[in-house]
């Protein structure tokens, strides 16, 4: 156990020399042990690839540099922090809207709007709607205390209306809730954002991936979801390339996704700023970054070369 512990654990100044044998330039070293201290030297290295040769994941590119490898991992913690208040915003337009339309159709009590009847009639589905409304009610046993607006309802009032229990539920919950409501609510609420409703429901689970990427401050930058969003007009008036089984390059399981995704979810106004914070960071990486080129830094985020052209489709 004790030579386990040796072999893991490693002080600043050898994390200092473990990078250099590998190849990075590090001209102020002080600096370098502050920014390893505080910030961890596994999430740092953890964005080495961008800078490592094609033969080797621990050889650096020649003449790359700490500063380089740092601007990387500011890069991602800034368009992080920007894509999750996105994410966020659209969390609650979803949230805000989903509880409107049923609670108007359905009623304002969790015995009314958590009806089983309300809900899709598939036989096939019948356990994935039983498991789905457990998860709800038990949201509601385990958080009902928890917050002031839950309690006050059941204290008042004795129930928890749509509009509050919302608050408490995951976006992931609200996503599985949207996928067994009923066709014809699904669109109503699909018809909001000019989307079908399966288009709706895949964006909604792909988004919660990506929320939890950015809540627990994972790499997002070549972060990859396991299903892709189904093409769309954005895909063609960007003239983005095919592969060779005829899936788009880009914009379908990368950041871009997200980009497309949000583009169509937020207002023009509130992609307008997302889309120039998005560009801001990215010409000032530019900037930091010299051993490679930015087309393949956009490569590994999952951007086309007119990624940014985007703002003004329609």
């Amino acid at each position: 156990m004790e030579n386990m512990t040796k072999k893991i654990f490693k002080t600043i100044d050898e994390q200092i020399d473990i990078l250099k044998t590998r190849g990075l330039v590090i001209e102020d070293e002080e600096k370098a042990r502050q920014i390893l201290f505080r910030e961890n030297y596994f999430f740092i290295s953890g964005y080495r690839h961008m800078f490592t040769k094609p033969d080797s994941h621990s050889k650096f590119l020649p003449g790359t540099h700490f500063d380089e490898l740092y601007g990387v991992f500011t890069f991602d913690r800034k368009i992080r922090n920007t894509f999750f208040k996105n994410i966020l915003i659209v969390e609650n337009n979803i949230k805000s809207i989903i509880s409107y339309q049923l609670s108007k159709k359905y009623g304002f009590k969790e015995k009314d709007y958590l009806n089983p009847e309300n809900f899709t009639q598939d036989r096939l589905e019948e356990r994935h709607i039983y498991d789905i409304l457990n998860k709800v009610k038990r949201q509601i046993r385990i958080n009902g205390r928890k917050h002031s607006a839950t309690m006050h309802y059941i204290d008042n009032y004795g129930y928890i209306p749509m509009w509050i229990l919302v608050k408490v539920l995951s976006f992931g919950t609200m996503a599985e809730f949207y996928s067994i409501l009923k066709k014809d609510d699904q669109q109503n609420i699909a018809n909001i954002y000019e989307l079908d409703n399966e288009t709706l429901e895949i964006y909604l689970i792909i988004l919660s991936n990506f929320r939890n990427v950015c809540a627990h401050e994972d790499i997002l930058y070549d972060h990859r979801t396991q299903r892709m969003i189904p093409d769309c007009k954005y895909h063609e008036l960007l003239n983005i390339p095919l592969n060779e089984e005829k899936i788009y390059n880009y914009g379908k399981n990368d950041l871009y996704s997200l980009i497309i995704m949000l583009k169509q979810l937020l207002t023009k106004e509130e992609f307008d700023e997302l889309i120039n914070e998005i560009k801001f960071e990215v010409e000032n990486l530019d900037n930091i970054v010299d051993t490679v080129s930015l087309e393949s830094i956009l490569n590994k985020i999952g951007f086309p070369s007119n990624w940014y052209d985007i703002k003004d489709l329609d």
